[in-house]
């Protein structure tokens, strides 16, 4: 089981917490809304919490607590600029449909 960022997402992972001046990486997981189901969630990780899986990428870490991961294995964070739209982006091998305005997602 894995999590991985994508270069230019550990780029702006490591921005943000330059700007926020502490930070060890960011935290992902899932909760129950939307539509479809699921969306995601992301926050900074200043101390980590004991059941947290970690997934370092150089000197930044993806957090996942367990019951998130099952949702989350294989996903890539990635960090795109399109026009004048920019974001993290998750590509997710396990999401099998998503909802008309891409908020939330089922597996």
């Amino acid at each position: 089981m894995a999590l991985t960022l994508s270069e230019s997402a550990a780029r702006q992972v490591r921005k943000s917490i330059a700007k926020r001046g502490k930070g060890l990486g960011i935290r992902i997981g899932v909760k129950t809304s939307g539509c479809s189901g699921l969306s995601y969630v992301m926050e900074f990780v200043d101390v980590p919490n004991p059941e947290d899986l970690v997934f370092p990428h150089d000197d930044v870490s993806l957090f996942v607590d367990p019951k998130s991961l099952i949702y989350l294995d294989g996903t890539e964070l990635d960090f795109t600029r399109e026009g004048l739209n920019e974001g993290f982006r998750f590509n997710n091998p396990n999401v099998k449909d998503a909802c008309g305005c891409g908020e939330s997602f089922t597996t």
